[in-house]
């Protein structure tokens, strides 16, 4: 962080003021080649999309993409994005670590972009915070605090059309650059480079409002069938009548709900797998004793896909919910905090049994020698 503490940097530009950050990772250089990169983006399971920009115009295609899409590309003006990177290559599960000063609840995933020169996405806004970590390569980068959101019509991208830079910057390799959320920026490929995008989720009032209706209906039960024994002949038959909507106001103020249930919610909603991610069983999953062994010399880790976080005794695993006792709350926080826990591992019944149930599932693994 430059020499500013994880403290400092969250009471002083977190969701306030850019940050600069040179040399933030000394000797990072990427994680991936851009011909890795490529192979990932026409896969199923990474989301991806190039972006070209030609004569003036904007072209996107979503994946997955195949190798004759990049056969056929310009020279310059064209971006490769491929998201949740994080899920299929480990050391970027490593570098998310980095930020986990930040709470898990708040983290998005790993994006990582590739462009030759001139390569961007246009000038935009973000609705989330973001880290733009860059690899090889140089980028430059222009922000600004500008409040006019006009996007250019008929554009497959969201791009500000009057867009006024306030600053600038060059970044090369181990830099970084943190924007808050609504902060006008353009990035532009000086040559042939990559960036490592550290976004966060920013649910929508209007989007936690939804979900949490559709958890209550799941578990919500009220008793009594609406009924009019006192009704009277009214002149149009076609009125709701003011009987009908105090009886229906009062109904509905019977709905209700308690922190736990906010709290489960959460858990719920923000671990669970967005639709395009499936977790494979293992196809010949070891005995529960082997298994066991295994952990206890090597340890255990979360699926790289995986999403788990905490509550009062109890954690949420990929949408789902798990109360524990004390015991084995102990053992398996550790796994949310860290994604992993090292041996020794000191195990009850309880945690065995869940952990082996989580292997099975295939959301976690063990650790490899």
């Amino acid at each position: 962080m430059g020499g500013i503490t994880p403290k400092d940097f969250l009471r002083d530009y977190w969701q306030k003021r850019p940050l600069l950050i040179r040399n933030a990772l000394p000797g990072f250089n990427g994680l991936l080649t851009r011909d890795e990169l490529i192979k990932h983006a026409c896969t199923e399971d990474a989301q991806s999309r190039l972006v070209i920009h030609k004569k003036g115009k904007w072209h996107l295609q979503h994946g997955p993409l195949n190798e004759y899409d990049f056969t056929k590309l310009p020279k310059k003006q064209w971006t490769l994005l491929v998201q949740e990177v994080n899920h299929f290559l480990p050391s970027a599960r490593d570098l998310l670590k980095k930020f986990c000063f930040i709470p898990h609840a708040r983290l998005d995933d790993l994006m990582v972009s590739y462009a030759p020169k001139g390569g961007g996405i246009g000038p935009h806004f973000d609705s989330y915070d973001v880290f733009l970590l860059q690899g090889m390569g140089s980028r430059r980068w222009q922000i600004s605090s500008q409040q006019d959101d006009e996007f250019v019509a008929d554009a497959p991208l969201r791009i500000l059309k009057n867009f006024l830079p306030e600053q600038e910057w060059v970044l090369n390799a181990g830099d970084m650059l943190y924007l808050p959320p609504k902060y006008a920026h353009n990035g532009i490929a000086e040559a042939d480079c990559m960036t490592y995008s550290i976004g966060f989720r920013a649910p929508s009032y209007h989007e936690l409002m939804m979900q949490f209706l559709i958890y209550l209906q799941d578990d919500l039960a009220v008793e009594g069938r609406y009924s009019d024994p006192d009704l009277r002949l009214q002149v149009y038959p076609s009125e709701i009548n003011v009987a009908m909507l105090s009886q229906v106001d009062s109904i509905l103020k019977k709905i209700k709900w308690t922190r736990t249930d906010i709290q489960n919610f959460l858990g719920i909603y923000l671990s669970e797998p967005k639709p395009h991610i499936f977790f494979e069983q293992p196809t010949k999953p070891l005995g529960s004793d082997l298994f066991l062994r295994q952990i206890m010399k090597n340890g255990v880790q979360l699926n790289l896909k995986s999403r788990m976080l905490s509550g009062v005794n109890k954690l949420f695993i990929n949408g789902e919910i798990f109360e524990v006792g004390d015991d084995a709350y102990h053992v398996l926080i550790k796994l949310a905090n860290d994604q992993e826990i090292l041996p020794p591992l000191y195990m009850n019944e309880e945690t065995e049994e869940v952990l082996y149930q989580w292997y099975v599932n295939g959301y976690v693994e063990v650790i490899k020698d």
